[in-house]
């Protein structure tokens, strides 16, 4: 078990608030609200500045914050108890071997209390607002009612609560949350679910797991040390390429495959052939140089172009 530092904090209000944006990856968070955009973009346009429609994804989208927050501050929380945050941001002799400053628990910024405090205010805070959104929702469908309950229910379990990355099911898991958070408030918005929307929600979903296999990979020494059973760490160095070359594959099929069946149009393959460019580059990349971090970052890039690929078909296909 790892030693929790105590927290210094920071001064002033501002201050303050920059530590526990620091704590829910601010960053991320935003990179998660482009799923809104995508739901958006996705109706048609009468419907699109439909008022109850308008208020529902409004209210979904305050409820997210503290959902996205509550997920990202309890990871940390498990990840500062447990030490795989030391193992993986900390070289021996305490040096840093990757940005400290989205670990505020680890800089001592904030106390586990503090943390955990505000992890379960922000989930009750992302389940009544949601609850609100379901409620005054122009359409409540079964199918999108469970996949919002899932969601709320599910997303902070990846190494809190259930602890699922700690018993293989982590890459499940992400794949689902990240899917689900353009379909929960597309179906609850609208009432149904096209090919097109399902496809455009998993890219959304392989976007952010493509981005996990490799921190995963990075991270196979210190997740190892603490029980935390992921794909790269279950696996040989031979397997986990496999794994990721096979994730590579499914989101390019995710794509084509559609199109192929005639459930999608073809165009939307011409709209995402930047994606699967830099998603080809990114695996190829890695098997030529093993460089996980930089694999990473490319595809952080690859899922914002990926979200700007299929927003740019929503506004030429369903118009403006």
């Amino acid at each position: 078990m790892a030693t929790t530092p105590q927290a210094s904090p920071a001064p002033g209000v501002i201050g303050r608030f920059g530590v526990y944006a620091r704590l829910v990856k601010f960053q991320f968070v935003i990179d998660f609200f482009l799923a809104l955009a995508i739901v958006w973009t996705a109706m048609e346009p009468a419907t699109r500045v439909n008022g109850a429609v308008l208020l529902t994804i409004a209210i979904f989208a305050v409820g997210k914050v503290g959902v996205l927050s509550a997920v990202m501050t309890l990871d940390d929380v498990t990840g500062i108890k447990d030490g795989s945050d030391s193992a993986n941001y900390l070289g021996e002799g305490g040096t840093e071997l990757r940005p400290l400053k989205r670990k505020p628990l680890l800089t001592g910024d904030l106390t586990v209390d503090q943390a955990q405090r505000f992890g379960h205010l922000s989930l009750v805070w992302g389940a009544v607002w949601w609850l609100v959104a379901t409620v005054q929702a122009p359409h409540t469908p079964t199918w999108a009612v469970v996949v919002t309950v899932l969601l709320l229910s599910l997303s902070v379990q990846y190494s809190w609560g259930l602890k699922l990355s700690y018993i293989g099911l982590g890459e499940l898991l992400l794949l689902f949350s990240a899917s689900a958070f353009v379909l929960a408030p597309y179906g609850i918005t609208t009432g149904h679910l096209p090919a097109l929307v399902l496809v455009e929600a998993l890219l959304f979903g392989f976007g952010q797991l493509m981005i996990a296999g490799y921190s995963n990979t990075k991270d196979i020494d210190g997740d190892a040390a603490v029980g935390r059973r992921t794909v790269a760490v279950l696996t040989s160095e031979r397997g986990n390429r496999l794994f990721l070359g096979g994730l590579t594959a499914l989101n390019v099929l995710v794509i084509v495959g559609p199109a192929l069946a005639g459930w999608i149009t073809w165009w939307f393959v011409v709209a995402l052939l930047p994606l699967i460019v830099l998603r080809l580059r990114q695996y190829a990349g890695f098997l030529s140089n093993g460089h996980a971090l930089l694999a990473r970052s490319r595809g952080v890039v690859a899922f914002r172009v990926t979200v700007g690929c299929v927003l740019l078909f929503n506004v030429v296909h369903f118009g403006v």
